[in-house]
């Protein structure tokens, strides 16, 4: 396979509170997402300052990711559905293009 036989998709990565992630993943699906990865215990730095991977006690306060790819036409609605969820709660989206072998798994 060769990069040209890629199907073009766009790669949407929302990083939030993990307690908020059965929130998003709801709207995200209900909006076209065919599925989604989770990856949890997130560190970084913003925003908000430091913080810290998985919380040794209380994993319900760890960032998470959520990463899902969905064609174009998808991607509007569910980036216009997360500005407002993000004004609420502390999070950043990234959107970006990218290509998929398996174009079936997402449409």
């Amino acid at each position: 396979m060769e990069l040209k036989d890629l199907t073009p998709m766009v790669k949407i990565e929302i990083v939030i509170p993990a307690r908020h992630a059965p929130e998003v993943t709801d709207l995200i699906r209900s909006l076209g997402a065919r599925g989604y990865t989770a990856v949890s215990g997130v560190a970084g730095f913003g925003h908000h300052g430091e913080r810290g991977g998985r919380m040794l006690f209380n994993d319900h306060d760890a960032l998470t990711m959520l990463i899902t790819v969905v064609p174009e036409d998808r991607a509007d609605a569910i980036a216009s559905a997360m500005h407002p969820v993000l004004t609420r709660m502390s999070g950043v989206m990234f959107v970006s293009e990218t290509a998929v072998s398996r174009a079936e798994y997402f449409v």
